[in-house]
C-alpha cells in the first residue's frame, strides 16, 4: 500500500511541476530568446500601446507561434510557451 501511495504522490507532484512550469516564471532562456529574437523586430511600446492587438493569453501564444514560424527559428514548443510566459510576465498581465 505504501508503494501505491507513493507513486500517486510522485505523480501528483509531476501534475503539479506541470501546471506550475505552464504558468510559472519564463526563465532565463526564455529572456535570452526574446532578446535574441523578438527585439529585432519589436520595441517594448509594442506591448504596452494602449490600443495592443492581443486581448488574451492564448491570442499572445498565437502571436508567438506566428512571429517564430515567420522568422524560421525552428523553436520546440517548450521555448514558445516559454516566450510566451515572459511576455505575458512583463508585459501583458494576463490571468489563466
Amino acid at each position: 500500500m505504501k508503494r501505491i501511495d507513493a507513486r500517486i504522490g510522485f505523480f501528483l507532484s509531476l501534475g503539479l511541476f506541470a501546471a506550475f512550469n505552464a504558468w510559472g516564471e519564463a526563465g532565463p532562456k526564455a529572456e535570452w530568446l526574446y532578446q535574441q529574437h523578438c527585439t529585432s523586430c519589436h520595441r517594448s511600446e509594442v506591448y504596452t500601446r494602449s490600443d495592443r492587438k492581443i486581448g488574451t493569453y492564448e491570442a499572445l501564444h498565437r502571436q508567438v507561434q506566428r512571429c517564430e514560424l515567420a522568422l524560421n527559428l525552428r523553436w520546440f514548443d517548450e521555448e514558445i510557451d516559454a516566450v510566451t510566459r515572459y511576455l505575458n510576465q512583463h508585459y501583458y498581465r494576463f490571468t489563466p
